[in-house]
């Protein structure tokens, strides 16, 4: 694979890639802030081109064959893309005309993917009068709409409270559990690689220096975050401000 990515003025973001997701996991991207993570995010996503290297990506050739990849994957950005203004079912019903839906069966799939969510009943609300679980679990919506077979998510539970954290959790499992969508994922919440990825891969410098499941390694008792320390040199709970 070998992904890279430097930016002009020779800065090296990302230096040679090498990772494996496998069908029907949920990943955890860690790192601190500057490692690589959203630069590798944006380039398996087809948003930012590679400076060398290539990828797979939901069966697709990355560079070959960028738009068969947008078709199979679903992407939800850490700032999320709530209009404030307008109802987000409305703008759901669109998008999925967008990908080629009817009307009536994209009011279905709207239908669908909102029940799935504990949506329903918000058809006519705007987004600037939802609470913050509830914008996230639109954003969540948007990404899954099209039935993707990989789901990239960036930071997904960022601001939300305890509850609306441990909510989002169970959404993103049924999405493995239920319909085997591939989720790739990136946080700053120890507690949430934890109980939530099957598998981690710990970027540092724009390398991959650590991977494996939770239990793998936190070895001898330690905590997800002094393993984070060990490896990097630096805590991931205080760069992240939690």
């Amino acid at each position: 694979m070998g992904l890279s990515k430097t930016f002009k003025g020779g800065v090296e973001a990302v230096g040679g890639v090498d990772l494996t997701v496998e069908r029907g996991e949920i990943v955890g991207f860690l790192g601190p802030n500057g490692a690589g993570k959203t630069t590798t995010m944006r380039m398996l996503t087809t948003l930012l081109p590679p400076t060398s290297g290539t990828a797979t990506v939901a069966g697709h050739d990355l560079l070959a064959d960028p738009r068969g990849v947008r078709r199979r994957i679903g992407y939800v950005s850490q700032g999320g893309g709530i209009n404030p203004v307008a109802p987000p079912a409305r703008e759901l019903e669109l998008q999925a005309m967008l990908y080629g839906m009817r009307r009536e069966e994209a009011r279905a799939r709207t239908r669908e993917v909102m029940t799935r969510l504990d949506l329903a009943g918000l058809e006519d609300r705007p987004g600037g009068a939802l609470s913050g679980g509830q914008r996230r679990r639109f954003d969540l919506a948007f990404g899954m709409l099209h039935r993707p077979a990989l789901l990239f998510l960036d930071e997904p539970t960022t601001g939300l409270d305890p509850q609306s954290r441990a909510n989002l959790w169970d959404h993103i499992r049924a999405l493995r559990d239920e319909h085997g969508v591939t989720v790739f994922l990136t946080t700053h919440y120890l507690d949430e690689a934890d109980a939530l990825c099957d598998r981690l891969l710990i970027i540092d410098h724009g390398r991959i220096v650590a991977e494996g499941a939770p239990a793998e390694l936190k070895t001898g008792g330690r905590t997800l975050d002094e393993v984070f320390l060990d490896i990097t040199g630096r805590s991931l709970r205080e760069e992240a401000g939690v």
